[in-house]
């Protein structure tokens, strides 16, 4: 497991260009729970991964939804940036809205991150009461720049984050 006080962490201390897809079915948003990241000790967010010199966006977010779980998708229509600043981490994040083609959920792992430090550890879909009970320090911030957390899909524009 990544441990955020590591000095090999590979996201620490740069700028990190980001792609994250909001997959909503029945009513129900897909999160990912990430372990070891957040002041709660674990985060839930979208699908998503950083963005390789010389790779698409599009290409990036249908990659990344692969190989964190199992599904193929379609890159609907771009929604939001949200930016992260803290002291170790700065992450600009391209929010997008995707469609399922094809696939059953599984879990699957961060190949950015070897065996050892993979943090993924679950996959579902959440309800709109399911992501309000969730404590906000172990949800993506981008959840509480909406209205309700289940109106993230409504976000446009910038939010930015600084922490």
């Amino acid at each position: 497991m990544l441990n955020q006080n590591q000095a090999e962490n590979p996201f620490e201390g740069k700028v990190r260009v980001r792609v994250c897809g909001l997959l909503i079915e029945n009513d129900q948003i897909l999160l990912l729970k990430h372990d070891n990241i957040g002041p709660g000790g674990h985060l839930w967010s979208p699908p998503g991964g950083g963005v390789e010199f010389g790779e698409s966006i599009e290409k990036t977010l249908k990659k990344e939804f692969e190989e964190e779980t199992n599904l193929s998708i379609e890159v609907g229509d771009y929604l939001f940036t949200n930016e992260f600043i803290s002291n170790k981490y700065h992450a600009i994040e391209l929010f997008f809205q995707v469609v399922r083609v094809s696939g059953e959920l599984a879990l699957g792992n961060d190949p950015e991150l070897s065996l050892e430090q993979q943090i993924l550890s679950e996959a579902r879909f959440f309800s709109p009461n399911e992501l309000e009970k969730l404590p906000g320090n172990t949800i993506h911030n981008a959840f509480d720049a909406a209205n309700a957390r289940d109106k993230i899909a409504e976000l446009r524009g910038l939010i930015t984050f600084k922490h």
